[in-house]
């Protein structure tokens, strides 16, 4: 018995501790479940808005995919034949073409908007008026609509437009810069990629000003010369701004449309029409809806496909990191 006055022992470090991780172990599930209800709660309402605005399109889109849809059958019942709709696509020579046409388009954007961004970030990272006026021109440029950027390079690029007055200044002729069979496709590609410069460029910037000075310095005190700071500094610290703009540029580049609609319209011929261009085109100039939406959904399952890639990056990105 311990006599009055007298002060009971204090507790062991060690079993406080031993009560305390359990009380940690379980209110750690406690505020992740919590956490997690909040981020479905706020992503809840977006949610419900995207799939009233496009679940109903989209499974339009499948449906007529799978069906006899002709501008005699829109308005009545569809009748159902199987995947006859994506069979004539793969089996068509001009999807083929357009197989092809989307490669190349999505290579020169993706190249030219990734590694140009990236050289004009690395150039105007420092602060100056110089930087200052040309990244307020870049944002003018990017936000431009670019029905109005390609309808300016369409008039450049005629053949009785400013390229080729200047051309035939120099003596090296007319250049059939939208007319070409084979290179009509290159030309709307690079007025694609010289649009998508500008956000690339900003969103690379924001990238590099945010990489520690100090590593620069240490690099720099090592003897590393430019391309050595480059490489091996500033693009390790911008690898995941690197990967989600590489994703965005991708699907940037292969959804363009409206700049071969406004430029060439698909031509000449089928020279630049790529697969969600030959979507539309089936769909609204041949009036073969059933053909232009199986085609619309190849091209969507690419995109979907990509989303996927990334979700599940980002997502293993965070639970390691």
């Amino acid at each position: 018995m311990k006599s009055i006055g007298q002060e009971a022992p204090l507790p062991a470090l060690s079993s406080v501790r031993a009560t305390a991780a359990p009380a940690k172990a379980l209110a750690a599930p406690r505020a992740s479940s919590r956490a997690r209800r909040r981020r479905v709660l706020y992503v809840l309402p977006l949610a419900v808005f995207m799939v009233l605005m496009a679940g109903y399109p989209l499974e339009q889109l499948v449906r007529m995919s799978f069906s006899d849809v002709t501008i005699a059958t829109l308005q009545h019942s569809w009748s159902f034949i199987g995947l006859q709709n994506y069979s004539n696509a793969f089996s068509s020579a001009v999807f083929s073409q357009a197989v092809v046409h989307t490669l190349v388009f999505v290579a020169v954007v993706f190249v030219i908007g990734m590694f140009g961004g990236l050289a004009a970030a690395i150039v105007l990272r420092g602060a100056g008026r110089f930087s200052g006026y040309l990244l307020a021109l870049m944002v003018f440029v990017w936000s431009l609509p670019p029905v109005v950027n390609g309808s300016v390079w369409r008039f450049l690029m005629d053949q009785d437009g400013l390229l080729n007055a200047v051309s035939r200044g120099i003596g090296t002729g007319t250049l059939p810069f939208l007319y070409s069979p084979r290179g009509s496709v290159y030309a709307v590609a690079l007025v694609n990629a010289w649009a998508s410069v500008p956000f690339t460029t900003l969103v690379f910037r924001a990238a590099l000003l945010g990489v520690d000075p100090g590593l620069i310095e240490a690099a720099r005190v090592d003897g590393a010369r430019k391309w050595q700071e480059i490489w091996f500094v500033l693009m390790p610290a911008i690898s995941s701004t690197v990967f989600v703009l590489g994703v965005l540029e991708f699907v940037y580049a292969f959804r363009s449309f409206d700049f071969i609609y406004v430029m060439t319209d698909g031509g000449p011929g089928t020279a630049t029409s790529t697969l969600p261009f030959l979507g539309y085109s089936e769909a609204f100039t041949q009036y073969q809806y059933g053909l232009g939406s199986a085609i619309s959904v190849l091209a969507g399952l690419v995109i979907l496909i990509i989303a996927v890639l990334y979700s599940r990056s980002v997502f293993k990105e965070e639970t390691t990191g």
